[in-house]
């Protein structure tokens, strides 16, 4: 079970919040620079301190180590981080599959990651995530740099994944249109608090 449940989740400029994400839907989180959206999302998956509870399956952080955690909930930041020299070094066997669907043929595995653009690293990012296999997806404005054919792409991908796998999903967007079409629920963050919540 993938439910995401949030119990009293405080940290630096946000909180304390409670909301839940049920297994196979789509919420979206909005609200302006600097309301705490970011620093939400890394305190679920427990990268920074934080109080209160996160739970997925009735399971809390604390009942397992950091990387199992995170294998478990993962997160796409706003800005990718790489380790190695090309994008083959970093992408399973497993993972390749899912090139075409994000426009990419088998020659991006040899590029060095230095060579992408910014978009470029985004959508690779999400394929790299995915090949985890998380119970929970949390995704920071995962089609800011995108042009509207690649944003379609990734809605398209993250909602196959959604229903395949039957996971929870906690989507940043800053977009009224893409909310709707991606999410059945919307949250609004403000000053660190939920300000209002809306379903359709």
């Amino acid at each position: 079970m993938s439910h995401l449940h949030v119990k009293a989740l405080a940290g630096p400029g946000f909180g304390p919040v409670d909301f839940d994400v049920e297994q196979g839907q789509c919420v979206c989180l909005s609200g302006p620079s600097g309301a705490g959206k970011t620093r939400l999302l890394r305190s679920i998956v427990d990268l920074d301190d934080h109080q209160g509870q996160v739970l997925v399956g009735g399971q809390t952080a604390s009942s397992m180590s950091g990387p199992r955690w995170r294998q478990r909930v993962g997160l796409l930041p706003a800005h990718s981080h790489w380790w190695f020299e090309t994008v083959a070094e970093h992408l399973p066997e497993v993972a390749r599959a899912a090139l075409k669907a994000l426009g990419f043929d088998n020659g991006i595995l040899e590029k060095p990651i230095t060579q992408l653009s910014t978009g470029e690293q985004q959508r690779l990012a999400l394929i790299r995530l995915m090949a985890n296999e998380p119970e929970v997806l949390l995704l920071d404005e995962p089609t800011a740099s995108l042009d509207p054919e690649n944003v379609t792409r990734v809605e398209s991908l993250v909602k196959q994944y959604r229903l395949r796998h039957n996971v929870a999903v906690l989507w940043v967007s800053h977009n009224q249109d893409q909310i709707k079409r991606v999410a059945s629920r919307q949250l609004t963050i403000g000053h660190g608090q939920l300000t209002g919540a809306a379903s359709w």
